[in-house]
């Protein structure tokens, strides 16, 4: 309450000085002003040169930005201006500028303020680069003060709440939607090299598949239809396929109507790609690459810190099939998980929720791999041959029927993608998505057979194979962040009442 109290003086003030601002004639939010650099290409073109050379050549300086801090000392200030690009030293003295200028900046202008300056370089007695103001003007007044101590804040959920307060104060916030946006600009940059295309698929749709999860409802009111917030692109994509472009992606949101956790927020962001006459073996490898010259991109070395852990992205992957992971990083025997009731009993003590005794024995091997070996997998691992049950879309394997040809890679206990050969076998299929839709029956889901893509593969999808790949996941990886919300602008969260 105190706190409230504080800033509602400080906003009165003000909106005082923002009044007196208009009274005299001085536009507080003023469009008018030129700027001619961003601080970062300033201070890349002149930080090699010395105080001498500032003394002999006069460098004019017209740039832009937010004030972040003010340090006073009667006659002559300090302050720091921050752009996009990066910030800088300003210093003002009262006889160096107009007095008009001097008086606004002593009498109205303060840290939050967005201001253009015109000036000249110099480096102060400590070497410091500095603009030295000439002119300034005031180009949008701020009518609440810059947070101190923002990293202090008890409550979290605030830094989400008030993003662009938090990105203002913090530089490490900013850092790392920067590497947000450079992760983007890789995966688009790889794979358009690759000569993949890329392309848009629908975000409603009449029937949402590609994965298992509980969708986003609305209404179109024109066609008076019910529509779902998509939960993959996938089977557009692979329509895609069949039609002929032989290799596509798409990087878009999904939305999942589900639990809101440190790894989970219900619109999040994929990379899907699919590539026909290809299969799982060569995706790994694809996925492979990838990922490790990402991590070089982004970071510059292969080995990356996450908590304490370092993640080494240096090819080749660890491959390991689910079974074996069981036994080799699980501590399971092959005779303890042979029958659906003996893996059931396993899940049933360790009070794992959401599994049944109708669950088919692939289904519960797939439970049990996330219950105990997925936590386990730090440094980037491929787990092959899941079950045919928990894979719906995934091509049976030649070898052995009750598996298929897909593989998901997790790094740091989590998964991170999911790949596999695509099912192009019409009739399989169709029987397989039957059973999902009696499993989605089962668990209040909607649950619709997508005949227009049974149609589509009885039209012929080439062998191909395909692969998910979650962006916000990769990002926590790649900045240290261990939480969802850390890395989405504006993360989903509980209205405050």
């Amino acid at each position: 309450m105190e706190q409230e109290h504080e800033l509602n003086i400080i906003e009165k003030v003000r909106l005082e000085k923002l009044k007196k601002l208009k009274e005299s004639g001085i536009n507080p939010f003023s469009n008018d002003f030129e700027k001619k650099e961003n601080i970062k290409d300033i201070i890349e073109k002149y930080s090699g040169n010395d105080k001498d050379f500032f003394e002999n050549n006069r460098v004019e300086i017209e740039t832009a930005g937010r004030i972040i801090i003010v340090r006073s000392f009667g006659k002559a200030s300090f302050f720091r201006l921050r752009d996009g690009f990066g910030e800088m030293q300003c210093y003002i003295q009262k006889g160096s500028v107009e007095e008009k200028d001097f008086g606004l900046f002593s009498g109205y202008i303060e840290a939050g303020d967005i201001c253009g300056v015109k000036g000249h370089l110099f480096r102060t007695r400590t070497g410091e680069l500095t603009i030295k103001v000439e002119n300034i003007q005031i180009l949008t007044k701020s009518i609440l003060p810059l947070p101190e101590k923002w990293h202090g804040l008890k409550d979290i959920e605030a830094r989400f709440r008030k993003r662009y307060v938090d990105l203002i104060a913090n530089s490490e916030v900013r850092e790392i939607f920067k590497k947000r946006a450079e992760t983007i600009n890789f995966f688009r940059s790889f794979l358009n090299s690759c000569d993949f295309l890329e392309v848009e698929t629908p975000i409603m749709q009449a029937n949402p598949g590609g994965a298992t999860a509980r969708p986003f409802k609305t209404h179109h009111n024109a066609l008076n239809i019910e529509l779902y917030m998509r939960i993959a692109p996938e089977l557009y994509l692979k329509r895609l396929v069949v039609g002929g472009f032989d290799r596509v992606y798409e990087i878009g949101r999904n939305f999942r109507n589900e639990g809101i956790s440190v790894r989970h927020n219900p619109e999040f962001t994929m990379l899907e790609f699919y590539m026909a006459y290809s299969n799982n073996n060569y995706l790994m490898e694809f996925v492979e690459k990838m990922m490790s010259e990402l991590a070089l991109k982004i970071c510059g070395y292969y080995e990356v810190e996450y908590g304490t852990e370092k993640l080494n992205f240096k090819p080749p992957f660890k491959k390991i099939k689910l079974k074996d992971s069981l036994i080799e990083i699980g501590g399971f025997k092959t005779e303890e998980f042979d029958s659906s009731d003996k893996v059931f009993d396993i899940l049933s003590k360790r009070n794992t929720a959401g599994i049944s005794k109708t669950d088919s024995l692939g289904e519960l091997l797939t439970v049990l791999f996330d219950e105990t070996v997925e936590p386990k997998l730090i440094n980037p691992t491929f787990i092959t041959d899941y079950p045919v049950e928990s894979s719906p879309l995934a091509r049976r394997n030649d070898e052995d029927g009750s598996v298929t040809d897909r593989f998901e890679l997790f790094i740091a206990g989590r998964e991170i993608g999911n790949g596999f050969s695509e099912l192009n076998d019409p009739v399989d299929q169709e029987e397989r998505f039957k059973m999902q839709v009696d499993t989605k029956i089962k668990e209040g889901l909607p649950a619709e057979m997508d005949d227009d893509y049974i149609e589509a593969l009885k039209q012929g999808l080439p062998p191909a194979a395909g692969c998910g790949i979650g962006i916000d996941r990769v990002v926590m990886l790649l900045t240290n962040s261990h939480s969802i919300r850390d890395v989405i602008l504006f993360p989903l969260l509980k209205p405050v009442k």
